[in-house]
């Protein structure tokens, strides 16, 4: 015991427990090192008064294990309840999120046969910051939040994989030709990384047309990386494409920890029937043992796996209405083919990491780039103030603001939904509650200061004007920081 790796083990929920104990009796037998503690997690945990749905004790043998080998738990939708699978990857900086996704032509059908493409996923930001807030009665709101720091670790995370694992190209994913300023940060940040790694071809595509393209021919992709919320919807569309969501196993990856766990959910109509396909939990149990420097253990269990499903040992999942097996007699399956390699599919090796740990990144934040912010120059460029607004028309309201807006300031435009209705909007426009409008300073420079905005505050409160937030509008080295209204 003294030379195994101490790992913290989560059942989770639903499917959860079965298909841990599968894997973990498969580790157990393959002579995988490690010594589990055990935390409960999820559901229960949230039931019993933990909002985060984790406790202090499990919280401590996370930070000290810092390997997590997780089943699936069940989030509630739609309550106060957050995702406890985001606050672990965000608490403890699981930065990237990696996720292959194969095909195992011709044992799992599938329409790609060639597939093998590994989806690289930022794992912290983006509108999975989780920040929303309900404004009016009408509108509610989520922040996307896309940083460079953030942006730069994810990405060169990705042009380091491929480099490790001999791939050959790394294609950014992003809806930048509409979200100018957060996904096209991502894709500069990206083009300014990809020159640094001139032995692996990079390319963008805008995410809707590649996602499509990957769906359609995903023999021509290799490494994608994108933001958060577009990785995970394309992770588990690949691995439906590749020939099923339950055999895609995830890894979490950051500088001092790392989380392990299948890609699917806790799936409760199946619970407690003994079916479930561990296989999903076992490929995330299989990245861990090579992040811990047990490659040889995990080739073995791979292998095995491959094997077994050669040999045509499927879970009802897979075998769609053929004879099938339940969840421990595929685990036992896998076991009794250790030692073994498959005959058609192509074997497996791993290789033990240089320097001891997997997946760190070659270079520590970009100082270079941090560098670049403190030097940028900022100015104060204007002003949108959130309204909320059911009695005044557009036209109204527009006036009665070019009037509060005095001397110092200007009323540049007023849109609803992000597009104009003020000055010129059209009466096909739908509107809602909740109205923004922009103020520009009247100087030459279109200037603006934090004492003119608080006068403007004042006058709209004094006329009964309802104001729910404000965004100051920025230029950065004479850029504009912000985007202009639809129609502006």
């Amino acid at each position: 015991m003294a030379n195994n790796v101490p790992i913290t083990v989560a059942k989770g929920d639903g499917i959860g427990p079965e298909i841990m104990d599968a894997v973990l009796y498969i580790l157990e037998e393959a002579g995988a090192a490690i010594e589990p503690e055990f935390i409960d997690i999820g559901e229960k945990v949230y039931l019993a008064g933990h909002s985060a749905g984790i406790t202090e004790d499990a919280w401590e043998s996370l930070r000290r294990t810092k390997v997590f080998l997780k089943a699936p738990i069940t989030t509630p939708q739609g309550g106060g309840f957050k995702s406890l699978n985001v606050t672990v990857r965000k608490t403890l900086g699981l930065y990237a999120n990696v996720r292959p996704c194969v095909s195992y032509h011709p044992f799992i059908k599938t329409k790609h046969p060639n597939m093998n493409v590994v989806i690289i996923r930022e794992n912290e930001e983006d509108l999975y910051a989780g920040i929303e807030h309900q404004q009016t009665p009408e509108v509610v709101q989520c922040l996307k939040l896309i940083t460079r720091p953030g942006t730069e670790k994810i990405i060169r995370y990705a042009f380091e994989f491929a480099r490790k694992n001999n791939r050959k190209k790394v294609t950014c994913f992003t809806k930048d030709n509409i979200m100018k300023l957060t996904d096209g940060l991502f894709h500069k940040v990206f083009e300014e990384v990809a020159q640094e790694y001139p032995d692996i071809t990079a390319e963008h595509w805008i995410v809707d047309i590649g996602m499509a393209k990957m769906a359609d021919t995903p023999q021509d992709f290799d490494v994608i990386v994108m933001p958060n919320l577009y990785g995970d919807i394309a992770s588990d569309v690949a691995a439906q494409v590749a020939g099923s969501v339950g055999l895609a196993g995830s890894a979490n990856i950051g500088d001092q920890c790392a989380m392990f766990e299948a890609i699917h959910g806790s799936a409760p109509r199946r619970a407690g029937q003994g079916i479930a396909n561990p296989s999903g939990l076992l490929h995330g149990a299989i990245m861990m043992l090579v992040h811990i420097g047990q490659p040889e253990v995990a080739a073995n269990i791979h292998n095995a796996w491959l094997k077994t499903i050669e040999d045509g040992v499927y879970t009802y999942d897979i075998a769609k209405g053929a004879e099938s097996v339940g969840t421990m007699a595929f685990a036992k399956a896998v076991v009794e083919r250790l030692g073994q390699k498959p005959e058609v599919l192509e074997p497996v090796s791993y290789s033990k990491p240089q320097d001891g740990e997997q997946d760190k990144q070659s270079v520590p934040h970009d100082i270079r780039l941090r560098a670049q912010q403190t030097q940028t120059k900022r100015e104060l460029h204007g002003v949108d103030v959130f309204v909320y607004n059911t009695e005044l028309t557009a036209e109204q309201l527009g006036q009665k603001l070019e009037a509060l807006a005095g001397p110092e300031l200007k009323l540049v435009v007023i849109t609803n939904r992000g597009v104009k209705v003020y000055p010129g909007g059209f009466p096909e426009t739908f509107v809602t509650d909740h109205w923004r409008c922009r103020f520009y300073g009247q100087d030459e420079n279109g200037t603006i200061t934090q004492a003119k905005i608080r006068k403007l505050l004042e006058r709209m409160e004094a006329a009964g004007i309802d104001w729910i937030k404000l965004e100051n509008l920025y230029k950065f080295d004479g850029q504009l920081g912000y985007s202009l209204g639809q129609g502006q």
